[in-house]
């Protein structure tokens, strides 16, 4: 039996002001308002319509690519999509509903940790809500509880899968070098008989594996067939859906005994963002396996229903899918860069990081003495504010404090707590991935993360009456960038909340 699923990653970084909620004007994203505008032209609103031309080039079909491939989205995106992009956040949960009835109940849409920050990289309070999160978001959105999870550029250690298990979490999707070592699964209860090194990416994709936890739990692992991803995603085989169809066959083998599943996972942006029409190449492949015949179209929580692992495997900790050196592409200069700037460093990965990480822990231990006196439990409130995240109707905080309140609060105090719950939110906020990827602390993606450091350090002073605005930006002084008349990071902050507080105060 022969099976192929196909899984995007859709996601965008935050990109509004953390004080008004707005995305403002963005000018390279031209000639859209901004990036999101800019992506869902180009990408999201075409795969909820892909064409099928005929031979004279006229469309003959349009296709729902959401029903029929594996896909996750990011929550910032789906919050945005729902406000500004309507029809394309209704046409993917249509199709996550679509798609339940095609592949035996198990929808082909995953859920996401929510924030895109690097798990490994956290401690356990943060993963714990950033799971949850995702979890919540997943099942107020899509209507049912998700079956997978997809890590932040699949970074992994075992605390994190052991988080995921605990949560409910079925399965998880890596890269083969993520892997370290595997053995049949029948002898996973004797002592170390069986291992099999496959690091370096030599690991068979073609089933799916069991990691066994710490605390007694386990969870799947699915990892992808990197030769067809990196085609995808870098060498141009969208620009033939025959080619990509013949290139999936080619991976099935006779010699291998048990039911194969191929697979690819890559950025969602690859069809039709970064490949023109990369969509309708996908439609073409997707139906071609959609036809009842072999190999047939499935999704992973399908296919393990049906397929239970019958090997075991240990991943690789601290890795993931965008960088040759584990998890250092977001905390020091390793080497991983665009390559698009010769002669630049990311010697300011480092001392980003080390700032955030002096913020984060500077705010917990405040956050948890005030709102223990408001809340029943400061972090187990923290992980059900993504309810008033979702939904800031009256009749929700009404709830919620119904929930989480250690008494009966009035509005000044519901109002400190809230304060400080979205203090919080904002200081998972200023993990997002994006900040550390790119080549220097002055792009974009970095000098978002500081907004939100910088509105989670607003909101400390206005409920600590006292500033950690000054011990932050000295520690930001060692972010040196690459351009010099950006400065450092504490340049570029002090930049960032100049212009923001202004607008604030110019604002009707």
């Amino acid at each position: 039996m022969r099976y192929v699923c196909i899984h995007g990653h859709f996601y965008q970084p935050p990109r509004d002001n953390p004080w008004t909620g707005e995305i403002e004007r963005q000018g390279d994203a031209a000639p859209f308002h901004d990036w999101n505008e800019r992506i869902t032209a180009e990408c999201y609103r075409p795969n909820s319509a892909a064409g099928l031309l005929d031979d004279e080039g006229r469309v003959v079909r349009t296709v729902n690519n959401y029903a029929l491939m594996s896909y996750n989205v990011g929550p910032t995106l789906l919050a945005w999509m729902e406000r500004h992009a309507p029809d394309v956040y209704a046409a993917i949960l249509a199709a996550d509903r679509e798609s339940r009835a095609r592949f035996s109940g198990h929808g082909t849409a995953l859920a996401q940790a929510h924030s895109h920050m690097i798990l490994p990289l956290a401690n356990r309070l943060d993963k714990v809500t950033q799971v949850r999160w995702g979890i919540r978001d997943f099942t107020y959105r899509f209507g049912r509880a998700p079956e997978g999870m997809w890590l932040p550029e699949t970074a992994v250690d075992v605390e994190t899968l052991e988080v995921l298990a605990a949560q409910g979490i079925r399965f998880t999707i890596l890269a083969p070098q993520q892997a370290r070592r595997a053995r049949p699964e029948a002898g996973a209860a004797a002592a170390d008989d069986g291992w099999q090194d496959v690091g370096g990416g030599s690991i068979d994709p073609t089933t799916a594996y069991t990691q066994r936890l710490p605390a007694g739990r386990t969870i799947a692992l699915f990892f992808y067939d990197g030769a067809i991803a990196r085609a995808v995603a870098f060498e141009g085989i969208l620009d033939s859906g025959g080619q990509f169809v013949q290139r999936l066959l080619g991976s099935f083998l006779d010699a291998r005994p048990w039911p194969q599943l191929v697979h690819i996972a890559t950025d969602g942006e690859s069809y039709g963002h970064h490949h023109r029409h990369g969509e309708m190449t996908l439609a073409y492949t997707l139906l071609t396996f959609d036809s009842g015949t072999q190999p047939r179209l499935t999704t992973y929580g399908e296919f393990l229903h049906r397929h239970p692992p019958t090997q075991a495997v240990e991943v690789a900790e601290n890795t993931a899918w965008s960088c040759a050196h584990g998890v250092e592409r977001w905390r020091s200069d390793c080497g991983c860069n665009s390559g698009r700037y010769p002669g630049w460093n990311q010697q300011w990965r480092t001392p980003l990081r080390e700032a955030l990480d002096w913020l984060r822990d500077a705010l917990a231990p405040r956050y948890e003495a005030r709102a223990g006196d408001l809340l029943r439990d400061p972090w187990a409130a923290r992980d059900d504010y993504i309810d008033v995240v979702l939904d800031r109707s009256a009749p929700s905080l009404e709830r919620y404090f119904a929930r989480q309140a250690a008494r009966p609060l009035n509005q000044d105090e519901q109002a400190l707590a809230l304060s400080l719950l979205e203090m919080q939110r904002q200081a998972m906020l200023m993990y997002a991935s994006d900040g550390w990827f790119f080549d220097d602390i002055s792009g974009m993606e970095t000098a978002q993360l500081l907004r939100h450091a910088g509105r989670a350090i607003d909101l400390a002073g206005h409920v600590f009456a006292e500033s950690l605005e000054p011990e932050f930006r000295k520690r930001l002084e060692a972010a040196v960038s690459n351009v010099p008349e950006a400065g450092n990071g504490a340049s570029i902050y002090e930049q960032e909340m100049r212009r923001l507080r202004s607008a604030r105060r110019d604002a009707p």
